[in-house]
This record gives C-alpha cells, sequence and structure tokens, in this order.
C-alpha cells in the first residue's frame, strides 16, 4: 500500500511541475479564465486539481492533427519564409556571386603574381620583358 502512495504521489508531482512549465511557458493571448499568476498559485497550492484544472480549462487548446486553419492551402506569411538560410534561392545566389568574384579576385593576382615572377626571370636571364599585350580573363 505504501507503494502505491509514492507512486500517486509521484505522479502528482510530476503533473505539478507539467502544469508549472505549461504554465510559464505559455503565450498571454493563450491563457484562459485567469491571470497567469491566478493560475500559479492555484497550482502551488492545489497541485493535483490545480494542474488537471489547468490542462482542462485554462490553457487554450491547440488543433491536433491536420486540422489547421490553413490546411485548405492558405498557409500564414511565416510559412512562406525559407526555414533555413540554404533553402533561400536568394542567399544562394548571393554566396555563389561572393563565390565567383572572389574566384575572379583570385585569379588576378595569380595572374599578377605569374606575370612578375617571369619579368624578374626575363631580367635575370638578361632578355628585355615582353611587351606585347596580355590577355586579361
Amino acid at each position: 500500500m505504501a507503494r502505491l502512495y509514492i507512486l500517486l504521489f509521484l505522479v502528482q508531482v510530476v503533473l505539478a511541475v507539467c502544469a508549472l512549465i505549461s504554465c510559464l511557458s505559455a503565450e498571454e493571448d493563450g491563457i484562459r479564465h485567469l491571470p497567469r499568476i491566478a493560475w500559479l498559485l492555484i497550482i502551488l497550492f492545489f497541485p493535483l486539481v490545480g494542474s488537471i484544472a489547468w490542462f482542462v480549462a485554462g490553457r487554450e487548446r491547440k488543433p491536433v492533427g491536420g486540422s489547421t486553419s490553413w490546411a485548405s492551402g492558405a498557409r500564414p506569411a511565416d510559412r512562406r519564409r525559407p526555414a533555413a538560410p540554404d533553402d533561400d534561392p536568394e542567399f544562394l545566389r548571393s554566396i555563389e556571386e561572393r563565390s565567383r568574384r572572389e574566384d575572379q579576385e583570385l585569379f588576378r593576382r595569380w595572374e599578377e603574381d605569374l606575370r612578375k615572377r617571369e619579368d624578374d626571370l626575363r631580367r635575370r636571364e638578361g632578355e628585355p620583358p615582353r611587351e606585347e599585350p596580355r590577355p586579361e580573363v
């Protein structure tokens, strides 16, 4: 019999903790009938009854399953935005453009360095540096 009382006590404590967390994390417009502080006091002073009352009457009920308001195809504005940056085509384009510019700049610096090295090598060997125009890429 003592085990049953201990089990019921633990269930009551877990239920009260869950109700407190739910009440504290609920949005202001998601709390019904009483202010948040009143619900907190009810849950604290009457853990079993207060917890059950909170879950039954205190919090706003959310639709379960597919019965959302935008199930018919009309989605809220928040759902139109990409969920992650790599899902946003504009972001991907900006990354591609930045990568292309960086590659071009790196290629330009490599070509410039190669020209300087060629000119230095020609000077050491006694040949005059090339004067012909070099194609830009």
